[in-house]
């Protein structure tokens, strides 16, 4: 069995609320990677795992029934973000020599968020 090996990390934004955005964290599931939000209202995630959100069960344990809610979350998240911050969430990982290799990133900014992977190839000018 091959296993995914990534890394998440994230640039750090002020939040409106600190304590609303620990609340917001706290009633979902992150898996094994970590979250903090700082006394100054700073907002960081990082770990070795894909960035994939679900919600909490009331054991504490990911509801993976329920599906990734990673959109739902970060929507949620960008309400509470200082006008002018921006969250930029990226992943990158492999499972062994395989293809495709996983890379991606989420922008959270201005009340939206924006997602990028590597499946868009562009043509490049001359």
């Amino acid at each position: 069995m091959a296993t995914l090996q990534a890394a998440t990390t994230s640039t750090g934004a002020i939040v409106s609320d600190p304590q609303a955005v620990r609340e917001l964290c706290e009633s979902y599931c992150f898996g094994t990677l970590s979250w903090e939000v700082t006394d100054e209202g700073e907002l960081t995630i990082w770990g070795f795992d894909d960035f994939e959100v679900y919600e909490t069960r009331e054991n504490g344990l990911p509801d993976y029934e329920g599906g990734i809610v990673t959109h739902e979350f970060l929507r949620e998240l960008a309400d509470h973000l200082e006008a002018d911050e921006e969250l930029d969430i990226q992943t990158a990982g492999f499972t062994k020599c395989r293809f495709p290799v996983l890379a991606k990133r989420y922008v959270v900014r201005d009340g939206e968020v924006l997602y990028a992977d590597l499946s868009s190839p562009e043509p490049i000018d001359e």
